[in-house]
Protein backbone atom coordinates (compact mmCIF):
# COMPACT_ATOMS: atom_id res chain seq x y z
CA UNK A 1 0.00 0.00 0.00
CA UNK A 2 0.95 3.14 -0.90
CA UNK A 3 2.17 6.02 1.87
CA UNK A 4 -0.07 8.76 2.94
CA UNK A 5 1.63 12.03 2.24
CA UNK A 6 4.02 13.11 5.08
CA UNK A 7 0.87 16.31 5.52
CA UNK A 8 -1.72 13.45 6.05
CA UNK A 9 0.26 11.75 9.03
CA UNK A 10 -0.13 15.14 10.95
CA UNK A 11 -3.57 15.32 13.22
CA UNK A 12 -5.08 18.38 14.88
CA UNK A 13 -5.05 18.24 18.84
CA UNK A 14 -6.06 19.78 21.80
CA UNK A 15 -4.37 19.39 24.95
CA UNK A 16 -6.15 20.60 28.83
CA UNK A 17 -3.93 20.73 31.65
CA UNK A 18 -6.91 20.08 34.34
CA UNK A 19 -4.23 21.65 37.43
CA UNK A 20 -4.17 24.78 35.35
CA UNK A 21 -6.13 25.14 32.80
CA UNK A 22 -3.70 25.71 30.15
CA UNK A 23 -4.84 24.80 27.14
CA UNK A 24 -3.44 24.00 23.28
CA UNK A 25 -5.71 24.14 20.39
CA UNK A 26 -5.05 23.16 16.93
CA UNK A 27 -1.77 22.78 16.65
CA UNK A 28 -0.25 20.63 13.97
CA UNK A 29 2.40 17.52 15.78
CA UNK A 30 3.34 13.98 14.47
CA UNK A 31 0.83 11.30 14.42
CA UNK A 32 1.89 9.34 17.49
CA UNK A 33 2.02 12.67 19.62
CA UNK A 34 -0.47 12.21 22.36
CA UNK A 35 -4.18 14.05 22.82
CA UNK A 36 -5.24 14.44 26.08
CA UNK A 37 -9.17 14.42 26.28
CA UNK A 38 -11.50 17.19 24.90
CA UNK A 39 -11.39 19.96 27.58
CA UNK A 40 -10.65 21.56 30.93
CA UNK A 41 -12.09 18.50 32.99
CA UNK A 42 -9.89 15.96 30.98
CA UNK A 43 -9.90 13.02 33.67
CA UNK A 44 -6.03 13.24 35.16
CA UNK A 45 -5.67 9.64 35.42
CA UNK A 46 -5.94 9.83 31.44
CA UNK A 47 -3.57 12.87 31.20
CA UNK A 48 -0.92 10.61 33.44
CA UNK A 49 -1.28 7.63 31.01
CA UNK A 50 -0.91 9.96 27.84
CA UNK A 51 2.30 12.18 29.39
CA UNK A 52 3.94 8.79 30.25
CA UNK A 53 3.19 7.01 26.21
CA UNK A 54 4.86 10.80 25.00
CA UNK A 55 8.45 10.51 24.04
CA UNK A 56 11.07 13.26 24.91
CA UNK A 57 10.68 15.07 21.44
CA UNK A 58 6.90 14.97 21.94
CA UNK A 59 6.64 16.66 25.41
CA UNK A 60 9.52 19.18 23.81
CA UNK A 61 7.23 20.31 20.93
CA UNK A 62 3.92 20.51 22.83
CA UNK A 63 5.60 22.65 25.32
CA UNK A 64 7.29 24.87 22.93
CA UNK A 65 3.78 25.97 21.90
CA UNK A 66 2.67 27.40 24.91
CA UNK A 67 2.82 30.73 25.27
CA UNK A 68 4.61 32.59 28.26
CA UNK A 69 1.17 32.73 30.31
CA UNK A 70 0.76 28.97 30.08
CA UNK A 71 4.35 27.87 30.24
CA UNK A 72 4.50 29.63 33.56
CA UNK A 73 1.28 27.79 34.70
CA UNK A 74 2.64 24.88 33.85
CA UNK A 75 5.90 25.47 35.89
CA UNK A 76 4.22 26.72 38.50
CA UNK A 77 1.77 23.18 38.98
CA UNK A 78 5.07 21.46 38.48
CA UNK A 79 6.41 22.66 41.59
CA UNK A 80 9.57 24.35 39.54
CA UNK A 81 8.50 27.52 39.34
CA UNK A 82 8.42 30.62 41.47
CA UNK A 83 5.31 32.34 40.50
CA UNK A 84 3.45 30.58 43.28
CA UNK A 85 6.25 30.82 45.85
CA UNK A 86 5.37 34.76 46.96
CA UNK A 87 3.00 37.85 46.14
CA UNK A 88 5.91 38.56 42.80
CA UNK A 89 5.90 36.63 40.10
CA UNK A 90 9.21 35.40 39.55
CA UNK A 91 8.58 33.20 37.22
CA UNK A 92 10.42 34.28 34.01
CA UNK A 93 13.59 33.87 36.38
CA UNK A 94 15.66 30.26 36.00
CA UNK A 95 15.02 28.44 38.95
CA UNK A 96 18.34 27.73 40.19
CA UNK A 97 17.97 26.44 43.91
CA UNK A 98 16.96 22.40 44.25
CA UNK A 99 14.53 23.33 47.03
CA UNK A 100 13.62 26.21 49.44
CA UNK A 101 13.72 23.74 52.47
CA UNK A 102 13.38 25.16 55.84
CA UNK A 103 11.49 28.72 54.44
CA UNK A 104 8.56 29.63 56.14
CA UNK A 105 5.38 30.27 54.22
CA UNK A 106 5.08 33.71 52.84
CA UNK A 107 2.27 35.93 54.49
CA UNK A 108 -0.85 36.26 52.03
CA UNK A 109 -0.75 40.10 52.68
CA UNK A 110 2.53 41.07 53.30
CA UNK A 111 3.62 44.35 54.44
CA UNK A 112 6.28 45.24 52.37
CA UNK A 113 7.24 42.43 49.17
CA UNK A 114 11.26 41.73 49.49
CA UNK A 115 13.26 39.48 47.88
CA UNK A 116 16.91 37.84 48.91
CA UNK A 117 19.30 37.86 45.72
CA UNK A 118 22.46 35.11 45.29
CA UNK A 119 24.56 34.55 42.79
CA UNK A 120 25.33 30.60 41.97
CA UNK A 121 28.53 30.61 40.40
CA UNK A 122 28.32 28.02 38.12
CA UNK A 123 32.03 26.84 37.83
CA UNK A 124 32.37 25.95 41.34
CA UNK A 125 31.08 23.39 43.39
CA UNK A 126 27.43 23.88 44.96
CA UNK A 127 27.64 27.34 43.61
CA UNK A 128 30.61 28.72 45.83
CA UNK A 129 31.86 28.03 49.24
CA UNK A 130 28.96 30.33 50.87
CA UNK A 131 26.48 27.87 49.04
CA UNK A 132 24.57 24.43 50.83
CA UNK A 133 24.08 21.72 48.52
CA UNK A 134 20.39 23.01 47.69
CA UNK A 135 21.98 26.29 45.67
CA UNK A 136 21.09 28.69 48.64
CA UNK A 137 23.84 30.35 51.25
CA UNK A 138 23.77 29.17 54.46
CA UNK A 139 22.03 31.96 55.94
CA UNK A 140 19.46 32.86 52.90
CA UNK A 141 16.78 30.85 54.77
CA UNK A 142 17.26 32.02 58.37
CA UNK A 143 17.50 35.77 56.81
CA UNK A 144 14.29 35.23 54.55
CA UNK A 145 12.24 33.82 57.91
CA UNK A 146 13.30 36.65 59.80
CA UNK A 147 11.06 39.20 57.78
CA UNK A 148 8.46 36.24 56.73
CA UNK A 149 8.00 36.46 60.97
CA UNK A 150 8.18 40.27 60.82
CA UNK A 151 4.97 40.46 58.33
CA UNK A 152 6.83 40.78 55.43
CA UNK A 153 7.64 38.61 52.28
CA UNK A 154 11.24 37.17 51.09
CA UNK A 155 11.56 35.39 48.02
CA UNK A 156 14.99 34.06 47.43
CA UNK A 157 16.07 34.71 43.72
CA UNK A 158 19.23 34.41 42.04
CA UNK A 159 20.87 36.63 39.46
CA UNK A 160 21.54 35.11 36.19
CA UNK A 161 23.65 37.25 34.19
CA UNK A 162 22.54 36.04 31.12
CA UNK A 163 18.56 36.87 32.38
CA UNK A 164 19.95 41.10 33.22
CA UNK A 165 16.87 42.67 32.34
CA UNK A 166 14.67 40.20 32.98
CA UNK A 167 16.26 40.29 36.43
CA UNK A 168 15.79 44.05 37.21
CA UNK A 169 12.49 44.09 35.60
CA UNK A 170 11.36 41.93 38.79
CA UNK A 171 13.33 43.68 40.84
CA UNK A 172 11.49 46.77 40.11
CA UNK A 173 8.25 44.78 41.27
CA UNK A 174 9.70 44.81 44.84
CA UNK A 175 9.59 47.24 48.03
CA UNK A 176 13.13 45.70 48.83
CA UNK A 177 15.67 43.54 47.92
CA UNK A 178 18.45 42.33 50.51
CA UNK A 179 21.65 41.48 48.00
CA UNK A 180 23.85 38.38 49.33
CA UNK A 181 26.21 38.17 46.61
CA UNK A 182 29.97 38.07 47.79
CA UNK A 183 32.22 40.17 45.67
CA UNK A 184 33.54 38.17 43.20
CA UNK A 185 31.06 35.85 42.87
CA UNK A 186 29.39 37.71 39.12
CA UNK A 187 32.41 37.67 37.95
CA UNK A 188 33.60 34.05 38.28
CA UNK A 189 30.13 33.36 36.70
CA UNK A 190 30.84 35.23 33.81
CA UNK A 191 28.91 38.36 34.51
CA UNK A 192 29.86 41.65 35.12
CA UNK A 193 29.98 43.14 38.57
CA UNK A 194 29.57 46.80 37.14
CA UNK A 195 26.65 46.38 35.57
CA UNK A 196 24.54 45.06 38.62
CA UNK A 197 25.65 47.38 40.63
CA UNK A 198 24.43 50.21 38.28
CA UNK A 199 20.78 48.12 37.95
CA UNK A 200 20.95 48.35 41.32
CA UNK A 201 21.60 51.65 41.43
CA UNK A 202 18.79 52.22 39.45
CA UNK A 203 16.42 50.24 41.52
CA UNK A 204 16.92 52.38 44.33
CA UNK A 205 16.69 55.55 42.44
CA UNK A 206 12.59 54.53 41.89
CA UNK A 207 13.00 53.82 45.29
CA UNK A 208 13.06 50.58 46.60
CA UNK A 209 15.49 49.76 49.31
CA UNK A 210 18.76 47.77 48.51
CA UNK A 211 20.55 46.72 51.16
CA UNK A 212 23.44 46.94 51.15
CA UNK A 213 23.66 49.01 48.06
CA UNK A 214 26.66 48.80 45.96
CA UNK A 215 28.34 52.35 47.33
CA UNK A 216 28.17 50.89 50.72
CA UNK A 217 29.72 47.23 49.27
CA UNK A 218 32.22 49.92 47.29
CA UNK A 219 33.25 51.51 50.41
CA UNK A 220 32.85 48.86 53.73
CA UNK A 221 33.03 45.97 52.14
CA UNK A 222 36.75 45.29 52.48
CA UNK A 223 37.22 43.78 55.68
CA UNK A 224 40.30 46.80 56.65
CA UNK A 225 36.43 48.91 56.90
CA UNK A 226 36.58 47.80 60.37
CA UNK A 227 39.88 49.40 61.06
CA UNK A 228 37.68 52.72 60.64
CA UNK A 229 35.28 52.41 62.82
CA UNK A 230 37.44 50.92 65.28
CA UNK A 231 37.27 53.69 67.79
CA UNK A 232 33.23 54.05 67.50
CA UNK A 233 30.64 52.38 70.03
CA UNK A 234 30.39 49.57 67.21
CA UNK A 235 33.91 48.52 66.73
CA UNK A 236 36.84 46.90 68.38
CA UNK A 237 40.39 49.46 69.63
CA UNK A 238 42.38 46.29 68.58
CA UNK A 239 41.13 45.78 65.42
CA UNK A 240 44.28 45.78 62.65
CA UNK A 241 45.10 45.72 59.23
CA UNK A 242 48.56 44.88 57.89
CA UNK A 243 49.24 45.13 53.91
CA UNK A 244 52.70 44.21 53.98
CA UNK A 245 55.00 41.00 55.37
CA UNK A 246 57.08 42.70 57.58
CA UNK A 247 54.28 44.51 59.27
CA UNK A 248 52.03 41.75 59.83
CA UNK A 249 55.25 39.77 61.47
CA UNK A 250 56.11 42.19 63.67
CA UNK A 251 52.64 43.30 64.79
CA UNK A 252 50.58 40.24 64.59
CA UNK A 253 53.22 38.71 67.41
CA UNK A 254 52.49 41.47 69.68
CA UNK A 255 48.36 41.35 69.47
CA UNK A 256 48.87 37.25 69.47
CA UNK A 257 50.83 37.46 73.26
CA UNK A 258 47.58 38.82 74.76
CA UNK A 259 44.53 36.75 73.55
CA UNK A 260 43.47 34.70 70.53
CA UNK A 261 43.01 36.36 67.42
CA UNK A 262 40.75 36.42 64.30
CA UNK A 263 42.54 36.31 61.07
CA UNK A 264 40.90 37.23 57.52
CA UNK A 265 41.84 38.23 54.28
CA UNK A 266 41.12 41.68 53.27
CA UNK A 267 38.24 41.56 50.16
CA UNK A 268 36.07 38.85 49.23
CA UNK A 269 36.97 35.22 51.45
CA UNK A 270 33.22 33.70 50.75
CA UNK A 271 33.92 32.12 54.23
CA UNK A 272 37.23 30.60 52.91
CA UNK A 273 40.43 31.74 54.43
CA UNK A 274 39.17 32.68 58.00
CA UNK A 275 41.16 31.33 61.13
CA UNK A 276 41.32 31.62 64.97
CA UNK A 277 44.61 31.67 66.22
CA UNK A 278 45.40 30.78 69.78
CA UNK A 279 48.47 30.14 71.78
Amino acid sequence: AEAPPPMAQARHFEIAFASSGARLTSLQQPDKLFAMGGGASANPKDVTEQLGKATDDELKAMVEGLDDEQKAKLKAALGGGAAASGPVDVSCLTRVAKDDLGLLPQPAEPAYKGALAQIYVRGSTFGGSDKSANGHRYDSVPFANGMINSGMSCQLIHYVHEEHDKFFEVANKFNFIIVRCNPGQIKNDGGDQAKFDDGMRAVRKAGIQVWPSPDVMEFMGAKDALCKVAHLNIGLPDTLAYYSTEDFAAGFKKTMAFQPRVLKQNRGSSGEGIWIIKL
